[in-house]
């Protein structure tokens, strides 16, 4: 089995390099794959109120003092900066620390490793009443965390990446509706790519946030879900979030391998330290529970995961390029532009091959590079008007006309197959 740094290089998806170590250089392809997964949790989320934000990548870090990141998950692990404007550093008034003896300039900012405290800020810029929740604030921004070189592995484990994250606003009595949504989001999701999930529950680690009888509550509300959605599920002793308990997901891949991707987390610490409150029917002021999710998490990884999974031939829906348009010489060159148009007006990804090369050779490196179909139009083609197929793996589907084939695709890509 190929590694997904050797595979990226073969089908040229994405790279590294010494001047952004930790951080992926998407190439074209890559990053069809990336927008498509994208795209597709999108979809999937916008039919149930979802709505998406952007916050800043670069924020104070007084934000994350205030929401308790800042202890619980350490100022080693994120990237801090010191940025002042211009008028204290006329007046030298620049706060500095002692380390080992020397004075060095306080640090003030942070590049984001998690976008919850900026998705509590948007939800606390005007005032929220009992009717308006659940609130669903979804966000694709870059977050950045502080890895040691030595543990940096392909897109598996990198400095800067995105996850698909989101963060839900809800009334204590709507907790167990919207896990309940969740966890079959994730299981509609996970169908998609054939992964079967496997659900955990992560109880209350040993350094966390709030009291023991907010965390049993929590549990106790997870746990409850994960039952009533009758899903089979196993216990993480003490391996919750520092600010509550969590339901994980994990699936194997096509190794056998395991992986933690989606995750299900019941919050009622960062909306205490962020002040957070709606006015509930009685006119009193109430506190929102947050539920933090993520169904693929750091989309670097997940691609890096499935790049293994699939070894490159991904599933139509996925494939950067979904069909190549082989003429067999130059004369057919028109005729297949022809079908590559028909093709691209279905919005199906296609590429054509005009080199001066032999069949052969075009349909040899054409299945190298795991496109799932070939289409090969000489003679009898264009006086047919049809197209001849072929797939990567090399079965023959014969002579069809093009609007056929065209919604053969069409189908598999709304299929997800």
């Amino acid at each position: 089995m190929k590694d997904h740094r050797e595979i990226a290089k073969e089908l040229d998806l994405f790279s590294f390099h010494q001047y952004a170590p930790g951080a992926v250089f998407w190439h074209p392809k890559g990053w069809t794959i990336y927008k498509t997964l994208m795209e597709f949790i999108r979809q999937k989320i916008e039919k149930d109120g979802y709505q998406e934000i952007s916050t800043p990548v670069m924020v104070k870090n007084q934000l994350f003092k205030k929401s308790g990141h800042w202890e619980h998950f350490g100022e080693h692990n994120m990237f801090n900066l010191a940025v002042y404007e211009d008028e204290e550093i006329e007046s030298g008034k620049i706060p500095t620390k002692d380390i080992k003896g020397l004075k060095m300039v306080d640090v003030n900012y942070s590049l984001k490793p998690m976008n919850c405290p900026e998705s509590a800020i948007i939800y606390s810029a005007r005032h929220r009443s009992y009717h308006e929740l659940p609130i669903k604030l979804s966000e694709f921004g870059i977050l950045h965390r502080r890895e040691l070189s030595g543990v940096l592995g392909g897109t598996f484990r990198v400095r800067q990446f995105i996850i698909d994250d989101a963060h839900l606003f809800v009334r204590p009595d709507q907790i167990q509706e919207e896990i309940h949504k969740l966890i079959l989001l994730v299981l509609e999701v996970y169908k998609s790519l054939n992964f079967t999930p496997r659900f955990y529950l992560a109880t209350k680690p040993d350094k966390a946030m709030g009291d023991k009888k907010t965390w049993k509550e929590a549990e106790k509300d997870l746990q409850r879900t994960l039952k009533d959605t009758k899903v089979d599920f196993a216990i993480k002793p003490k391996d919750g979030a520092f600010y509550g308990p969590k339901i994980d997901i994990h699936i194997k891949d096509s190794q056998d391998r395991d992986w933690q991707l989606a995750t299900i987390q019941l919050d009622f610490q960062i909306p205490q330290k962020m002040e957070l409150s709606y006015t509930d029917k009685d006119g009193q002021k109430k506190r929102p529970v947050m539920i933090h999710r993520a169904i693929f998490g750091s989309f670097e990884r997940f691609v890096g995961i499935i790049t293994e999974h699939f070894q490159g031939a991904f599933p139509v829906w996925l494939s950067p390029i979904q069909v190549i348009v082989l003429p067999i010489s130059d004369k057919f060159i028109d005729y297949a532009k022809e079908v590559k148009d028909a093709l691209g007006k279905a919005n199906i990804r296609t590429d054509i091959d005009e080199r001066n090369e032999t069949l052969q050779a075009k349909i040899r490196d054409a299945t190298l590079q795991k496109i799932p179909y070939l289409v090969i139009v000489g003679a009898k083609e264009q006086e047919s008007g049809k197209i001849a197929i072929r797939t990567r793996d090399g079965k023959d589907l014969g002579q069809m006309p093009v609007n056929q084939f065209t919604n053969k695709i069409t189908e598999e890509i709304e299929n997800k197959s």
